[in-house]
């Protein structure tokens, strides 16, 4: 990309799990965990950037240590930090619990924590400088009191950017009553609406994928994309829908 710049706004997260590669715990009950740094939206700018898009982050990062892995992650990949805040709030945490497939179930340490507490004066217009695109959901959209200002700060780009958004469900972080109240909205606002197949079954039990391509078309996002996992990912725009298959691959980490 050899124009403007993806700009994503979100969290990051501290991801732990046991790792087996430590072998079994110690006498006395120790647990020994791996961390590795995450986040739906962090991870989206590390592969937008290694994929040679040129991308900045908008983020809320403590000074603890969680945050350094953060930053060197973010900024090794190739992604501009510009923007970006210094929180006195600690990182967010998820521990992870990984079943047979490789896939997690996470209980996060977020409460007061510096990813949600965005404030209007931190995300000024030009935080958006040579944006075509936003992209931002997650957490950090769903969730009082930043979630509000990332809204407000959306909808004063849409007018210059395209505007992405992955809700990407996370429980008990996010409600869905919650999600159910707001997407409406984010629809309305964003011209590109992202989710899975696991996202659809919890925010709309018995859906289809059809259905809900309708359902977001009407409120307002030009186009919808629900990934499937391995069986690929459907995209819908305006009603035109064209389904993509999976590739098989030898996953690294989930």
């Amino acid at each position: 990309m050899t124009g403007g710049i993806v700009t994503v706004l979100g969290e990051n997260v501290a991801d732990t799990f046991a790792d087996p590669a430590q072998g079994p715990t110690g006498t006395d009950g120790e647990l020994m965990l791996r961390v590795l740094p995450g986040g739906s939206p962090a991870n989206t700018a590390v592969a937008l950037a290694r994929l040679g898009t040129r991308t900045r982050f908008l983020g809320r990062f403590s000074n603890d240590v969680f945050a350094r892995a953060f930053r060197d992650r973010l900024t090794s990949s190739g992604v501009k930090l510009t923007g970006s805040v210094r929180a006195a709030e600690p990182s967010t945490l998820a521990v992870a619990t990984l079943d047979e497939r490789g896939g997690a179930a996470y209980s996060f340490h977020a409460d007061g924590t510096a990813d949600w507490q965005w404030t209007a004066e931190e995300l000024p217009a030009h935080a958006l400088d040579e944006a075509v695109c936003l992209h931002t959901g997650s957490i950090a959209l769903g969730r009082p009191p930043g979630g509000r200002v990332i809204e407000e700060f959306a909808e004063a780009a849409r007018w210059r950017a395209t505007i992405s958004i992955d809700p990407n469900v996370r429980l008990p972080l996010v409600t869905l009553d919650g999600l159910r109240d707001r997407l409406p909205y984010w629809c309305a606002l964003a011209d590109v609406l992202k989710l899975s197949d696991d996202d659809l079954a919890l925010l709309y039990p018995g859906w289809t994928i059809e259905r809900a391509c309708d359902e977001w078309h009407a409120a307002g996002a030009d186009l919808v994309v629900v990934t499937r996992g391995a069986e690929g990912a459907v995209a819908s725009l305006r009603g035109e829908r064209v389904a993509v298959p999976g590739f098989r691959v030898a996953v690294v980490d989930t």
